[in-house]
């Protein structure tokens, strides 16, 4: 993980609205172009409508025509590490693979890198729904 990233996931979880939790995240996903693409957690007054930053990342990178995640950092603060929720690690993996690294941060910086294989052992994937004759 490089600076950048880690700028950009600390610019995104301060920018994050939850007015209702007081909980902010960011994350930054690069997709296999190599570009950086940051989102931010969006609570909403009838909860459960918001969206998680994971999905705001994901959804950036999907709009710019990327479908290849490489490498994602997720941030929050508190003393405990912030990982993806589990709706969020199967969106990772609908554009990432297991050996996929996933940074968890603090404002401080890299607390650890787990892979995605690591967050979601043995999971169901866009390979599981491959027509047999696609090859």
């Amino acid at each position: 993980m490089d600076e950048e990233m880690l700028t950009l996931a600390r610019a995104a979880m301060e920018r994050a609205h939850a007015p209702y939790s007081g909980f902010q995240v960011g994350a930054v996903v690069r997709g296999g172009n190599g570009r950086l693409y940051a989102g931010c957690n969006v609570e909403n007054a009838a909860y459960p409508e918001g969206c998680c930053s994971e999905a705001a990342a994901i959804s950036a990178m999907v709009l710019d025509g990327e479908r290849r995640i490489t490498e994602v950092a997720v941030m929050g603060r508190g003393d405990a590490l912030v990982t993806p929720c589990g709706g969020c690690r199967q969106r990772i993996r609908e554009f990432a693979d297991d050996a996929t690294p996933i940074h968890i941060c603090g404002p401080e910086g890299l607390r650890r890198t787990v892979t995605l294989g690591e967050l979601l052992p043995l999971s169901f994937g866009p390979d599981h729904l491959r027509r047999q004759d696609e090859g």
